[in-house]
């Protein structure tokens, strides 16, 4: 039930989760309000910005999805299996949100290299990974496949067994109860796991600008023009990739919510 007054316990609570949303939104409004309508109409007709963000959103989409295919399964693994190293696998999941950054893009550089043996298998059909969007893919699932993974998991959980149990007891196949019970049923964490690593390729810089450079994903093209031309340049880039951002996450989160819906 939900009280008629607040306490002094309350008011100190929505006090302090008051600053911490000040602290999130203010940096972010400083940065909107500073932006003229001017800058963002001409950097939204950019094509270099328009290139850069068109390719960050297509290289982390197609990363989020190839790597799901081995991701999902593995998560159900997890779920579903006792082992003797399982805490070692989850944590070594966990590892690349730990690590910096720059140590990912080092290790990721070195995997795929033309001294590597991916590298050197890539080089002989005639494709080099660094500096490439499928290496540009590799740095930003890398960083951000751990929430997909544990997202997964953590649905799988709490999909009742007895459930799947029963299933394979009427004659179900492992795989026909995976797809008709399992997977529907853990398919809002899996939603979920899936926009989350979506947003977090997004916004991935200091593995991918080891790996390439160029081409410019959006978060390089606005380190670039701060560097180069300061804040005044770097900032409308800043503000127009945010507000794409938030246009994909709101629809996303908009589509995994009427599928619930649906699944009412």
């Amino acid at each position: 039930m939900y009280k008629n007054k607040l306490s002094n316990f309350d008011i100190v609570l929505l006090i302090l989760g008051g600053l911490i949303l000040l602290f999130i939104i203010s940096p972010l409004l400083s940065m909107f309000l500073a932006t003229t309508p001017l800058q963002l109409f001409e950097t939204s007709k950019d094509p270099e910005v328009l290139d850069s963000i068109w390719l960050t959103l297509r290289v982390s989409f197609l990363s989020t999805i190839f790597f799901a295919i081995g991701a999902i399964p593995l998560a159900y693994f997890l779920a579903r299996t006792k082992f003797k190293f399982k805490r070692l696998v989850n944590g070594i999941i966990d590892l690349p949100i730990v690590i910096p950054h720059s140590a990912a893009g080092i290790a990721i550089l070195g995997f795929i290299s033309r001294d590597s043996v991916l590298g050197k298998a890539a080089s002989s059909v005639g494709l080099n990974f660094v500096g490439h969007p499928v290496g540009i893919a590799l740095a930003m699932a890398f960083v951000s496949i751990p929430f997909l993974i544990n997202a997964a998991r953590d649905g799988f959980s709490n999909v009742p067994v007895k459930l799947e149990k029963t299933a394979l007891n009427l004659g179900a196949s492992p795989v026909r109860v995976f797809f008709t019970i399992s997977l529907p049923l853990a398919w809002k964490n899996i939603l979920s796991g899936l926009i989350m690593m979506f947003a977090r390729g997004l916004s991935e810089f200091g593995a991918v600008v080891i790996v390439a450079y160029h081409p410019m994903i959006t978060p390089i093209l606005i380190y670039e023009r701060f560097g180069a031309f300061g804040l005044k340049y770097a900032r409308p880039v800043s503000v127009v990739f945010i507000i794409v951002c938030l246009v994909f996450f709101i629809l996303l989160r908009t589509l995994s919510k009427e599928k619930e819906l649906n699944n009412a």
